[in-house]
Parts: C-alpha cells; sequence; structure tokens
C-alpha cells in the first residue's frame, strides 16, 4: 500500500514537474517487509503546516508515555514533583520529626531517672535519721521505773539514787531479761517491736581517784577518769557524719607509726580508706593514700593491727583481715552465731552489731547472739585466721548501752551517746570474768557519738561525734576500794 501511494505521488510530480530532482528510500517496516519511499521538493510551497503526521505525533506520545515509566521505575520524575518528590520529602521530613521527638523523650526520661535516684538517696538517709531519732526518744527515761532486782547494798553505795524517784539506775545492767517477756524485763532482738530496756543515766557523778603511787599511765590497771574531748577536724560533708578513725599500734611497711586512717560510713558503698601521715595532715585534710576496700564494710567497728584493717563484712557476720601492704584480703571467717544486720545493735543503731578493738592483749569483737539473748559477748580473736580463741558473756545488754572500748582487757560501755554529760557505767573484767557497775563521767560534746575504741598507739579513746573527730586523754591506776 505505501509503495502504490509513494509510485503514485512520485508520477504525478514527475508529471508536473519533470525538471525537479526525486528521491527514492528502501527499508524495512516494522513488520519486516520491504518498504519504497520516494520524497520530491514541492515547487510552491517553502514550508509545510505540520510536520510528523499522525504516525509522528502518535510515535512521540508513546516515547513521552516511555519516559514516565522510566521515571517512575528510577523513583524520580522530574515532570511529576507533585507526586513522587513531594511525596519522598513528607515521609523523609515525619521520620526525621518522628526521631526527633524520640531522642527527646530519652533524655527527658534520663533525667527524670537520675532526680528520681537523688530523692531516693535523700529519703534513704532522712529515714536513717529518722529512725535513730526515734531510737534515741524510744530510749528516753520514764519516770519511776520499778527496778527488776532490788540493788543490793554495795551497788547502792557506788551509784547515786535518782533525786525524783531513789531507784537505783544500775540495777537493770546486772539482771537478764526473764524467759516471760515481763514488761520490766530487756528485749533481745532489735526486730521485735516494744519498749526497749535502754534507760539514759542522769545520775550525779563523783570520779574515785588512784591512791597516790598507783597511778600507771604506761602499764594495765582501771580506767580512774576521761578528760575533756579534744576535736581535731570536722568532716566536709553528710557522708562524714558517722566514721571511723584509727591509728595502727604496730605499723607495718610501708606504712610508718604515725600513720592516721580514716573512713567515712555514711552511705551504701563504703569502701574507701583514706590514709594521712600525721595527725596535723589529718586535721588539714589532705590525705596521702586512699585504698578501696574489696568488700564493703559495715558500721564503726573496724579497727587497724599489725598492718592488717579488721571490719564486718557489710549485711553479713563475716570478719574480714585486709592487708595494707599488698591491698587484698589476707582472712576471713565468720563470727559464730553473732547477730548482724541490725539484729543486736548499740543503742544509737546503725547496723553496730559486731564491734572489733585492740588493746594490750590483742583483737577482741564485742557482739551478741540469740543464745545470749541480747547480752554482749566478748571474744578473744586469733589476728592472723580470726578464730574465736575464747568468749564470754555478760550481764549487760547490748542495746541497752551507747557504745563500748576494751583497754586491758576490761570492757566499759558508754550509758548515751546523745546526752552532752554522760558517764560510763558499767566494767566488765576478762581476767575474773567478774563485771561490776561504775560512774565515770564522759561528754559527747557535738550530741551524737556513733565511734569510741581505745588507740593503744597514743593510748587514748578515738571518738567520731557528730562530723567531728575528736579524742580524749585517759587516766589508768587502781581502783580505790571501798
Amino acid at each position: 500500500m505505501f509503495f502504490l501511494l509513494s509510485f503514485c505521488l512520485c508520477g504525478l510530480l514527475l508529471q508536473g514537474e519533470a525538471q525537479d530532482k526525486a528521491s527514492l528510500w528502501r527499508g524495512n517496516d516494522r513488520s519486516g517487509r520491504c518498504q519504497y519511499t520516494f520524497t520530491v521538493p514541492s515547487p510552491v510551497e517553502s514550508s509545510c503546516p505540520q510536520t510528523g503526521g499522525p504516525e509522528m505525533d502518535g510515535l512521540k506520545a508513546r516515547l513521552s508515555l516511555l519516559e514516565v515509566l522510566v521515571s517512575q521505575l528510577s523513583g524520580g520524575d522530574s515532570r511529576l514533583p507533585g507526586v513522587q518528590q513531594g511525596a519522598g520529602a513528607r515521609v523523609q521530613s515525619d521520620l526525621q520529626e518522628a526521631l526527633n521527638r524520640a531522642v527527646g523523650e530519652k533524655n527527658l526520661l534520663q533525667s527524670e531517672k537520675e532526680r528520681l535516684e537523688r530523692e531516693l538517696k535523700g529519703l534513704q538517709l532522712r529515714m536513717e535519721e529518722m529512725r535513730r531519732e526515734t531510737e534515741r526518744l524510744r530510749n528516753k527515761p520514764c519516770p519511776q521505773q520499778t527496778p527488776v532486782v532490788p540493788p543490793s547494798p554495795t551497788l547502792q553505795d557506788r551509784v547515786p539514787k535518782r533525786p525524783s524517784s531513789g531507784s537505783n539506775p544500775m540495777s537493770h545492767f546486772m539482771t537478764r531479761p526473764n524467759s516471760q517477756g515481763d514488761s520490766s524485763s530487756l528485749r533481745d532482738s532489735a526486730w521485735q517491736h516494744g519498749s526497749p530496756g535502754f534507760q539514759e543515766l542522769k545520775a550525779a557523778v563523783t570520779e574515785v581517784p588512784a591512791p597516790e603511787g598507783n597511778d600507771d599511765n604506761t602499764g594495765c590497771g582501771e580506767l580512774l577518769s576521761v578528760a575533756e574531748p579534744v576535736t581535731h577536724r570536722k568532716a566536709d560533708n553528710i557522708a562524714g557524719k558517722y566514721g571511723i578513725w584509727m591509728q595502727d599500734p604496730e605499723a607495718v611497711s610501708p606504712y610508718g607509726p604515725n600513720m592516721l586512717w580514716r573512713i567515712d560510713t555514711i552511705g551504701s558503698e563504703i569502701r574507701q580508706m583514706f590514709g594521712y601521715e600525721d595527725l596535723e595532715q589529718l586535721s588539714k585534710g589532705f590525705p596521702s593514700k586512699v585504698l578501696l576496700l574489696p568488700e564493703l564494710l559495715e558500721s564503726t567497728g573496724a579497727t587497724l593491727y599489725k598492718g592488717s584493717l579488721y571490719y564486718q563484712r557489710r549485711n553479713s557476720r563475716t570478719l574480714i583481715r585486709y592487708d595494707l601492704a599488698s591491698e587484698s584480703i589476707a582472712a576471713r571467717r565468720e563470727l559464730p552465731h553473732a547477730g548482724f544486720r541490725g539484729q543486736f545493735p548499740y543503742s544509737w543503731g546503725g547496723y553496730t552489731d559486731i564491734d572489733l578493738s585492740v588493746d594490750e592483749k590483742g583483737l577482741w569483737a564485742v557482739y551478741s547472739t540469740n543464745k545470749a539473748k541480747g547480752a554482749i559477748v566478748i571474744s578473744q580473736l586469733n589476728p592472723e585466721s580470726l578464730e574465736v580463741k575464747k568468749s564470754w558473756e555478760t550481764n549487760i545488754r547490748k542495746n541497752s548501752v551507747a557504745n563500748s572500748f576494751i583497754i586491758c582487757g576490761k570492757l566499759y560501755t558508754l550509758a548515751s551517746y546523745a546526752s552532752h554529760e554522760t558517764i560510763i557505767n558499767y566494767m566488765y573484767d576478762t581476767e575474773t570474768s567478774q563485771g561490776k557497775a561504775v560512774a565515770i563521767p564522759f561528754r559527747n560534746k557535738y550530741g551524737y557519738n556513733s565511734m569510741i575504741d581505745y588507740s593503744l598507739a597514743q593510748r587514748k579513746l578515738f571518738a567520731w561525734d557528730n562530723f567531728h573527730i575528736v579524742s580524749y586523754d585517759i587516766r589508768l591506776g587502781r581502783q580505790q576500794a571501798n
């Protein structure tokens, strides 16, 4: 058909314009058939009104459609910015906005978590303060308390009576609690609720002087008097309200004999032990050594002896010997049947169930057991293995006294941790296995004594009184006979 149409057109043109030049092309069409095409210039038209014809327009339309499909497949049709490009930009913007919102919420949650943790720590400290204050209020003296056992003439002569009631304030120290749960007896566990048996003493007391020539400040003897406290330093923050300070009486290299150590005992992670070259550096607050204990420490009952720190591991009855030179644990052992974590503390609380100390006769532990029904038990320990060598059971309840210390194998107890003017009210001699009431004046200068111990190195009492590190000079000698 194309051949005939072209041929006829060619014939007409050749007839009208024989002199014009004509062109002939031959080629295959889309179906593969041979096609001849003639081209003849127009003698009258300089240009045609339209070019291409319907076939060319169809081809252009198909090409345009093909370009659109290719653009869609490639994901970026420049001809359709409102569909593909706009949608992609909106999706990316939404994702970025969601990411920014998630990051912001995460930061807010982290800040809220940190704030809640700080508030929790503050509440825990406040709860501890309130618990101790409750214990102090519960231990206040009751008016006209009837003694469990009538006082013996000997005790009545040695301890002054209260002006208001005439009862003997020391009688409950010399009597074990009965097994029937009498309201006047002393209960045997801090876990049991009820009125505790501690009564704060406010009796007038006088010092019993030693006879001339019997005073012995370099050897052993009974405690005769305690001087006014000397303040060496005040703690810088709340962590130092309670604490321990110590000096090794038989220091071992690399630390010298003047080295002093301090541990702050407020907080749940008690590990740091600060060392000072001497008392002057301690007063200035410039430690020369800081040790990190491998096991958490419990309360204020630690002590130093022969190059080792002896302390109770947190929340257990396990004793630990920590070697300062090697900075490692040299021995550990459970103290048999000892109460812990607030079962048999001193009256001020603080989880002071096990109190370790050193004197002229070695290493000691003061504690209690269920078998002893809360009465103070004294055990002498092997300083190498921590084994119990010998034990003594006293007639005084542990939670009825504020604190205790041992000098020359004799245990002394403090009546009150909060009264500014109080007394050392009881002494137990491990050599004779006998106890007795005493009345040695003692001053809590700052009103909250959480640690008191005998320093064999300086032959003084070391104490920690409401943020303050203090010491007391003492006088030993023979007690005057009645």
